[in-house]
């Protein structure tokens, strides 16, 4: 096995965050945050119109919610990391929690060959 990527500090502690979040999070919750790995892993499998869509979402005026806040920041932190950095994630997430990781890659397997 090769030796884990040297990291910045700030991005290694918001891999740490976020596996602490996912150790957190009930299965509903999980499931999502896969879902949402999965179509950042394979984003040319997407539909940019009904991501947009989906992403919109009606103001009821109440706050969001601690996993909402938690799933934005995810977002802007896989955004802002290299590609070695989003692999060294998947890796942290092997080993912290390997069934997880596990389903990520057979969902992102599912995905070859679809348009």
């Amino acid at each position: 096995m090769s030796e884990p990527l040297p990291l910045s500090y700030v991005t290694a502690q918001e891999m740490r965050c976020l596996l602490h979040w996912l150790s957190g999070w009930t299965l509903a919750q999980r499931e999502r945050f896969l879902r949402d790995l999965v179509d950042k892993a394979v984003p040319w499998k997407l539909c940019p119109l009904l991501e947009s869509l989906s992403a919109l979402r009606v103001d009821s005026g109440k706050p969001p919610s601690i996993y909402e806040c938690q799933m934005r920041l995810w977002d802007q932190w896989f955004r802002s990391w290299s590609e070695a950095e989003r692999n060294e994630f998947v890796r942290q997430m092997e080993e912290e929690m390997p069934d997880l990781a596990g389903r990520f890659y057979r969902e992102v397997a599912a995905t070859a060959g679809q348009a």
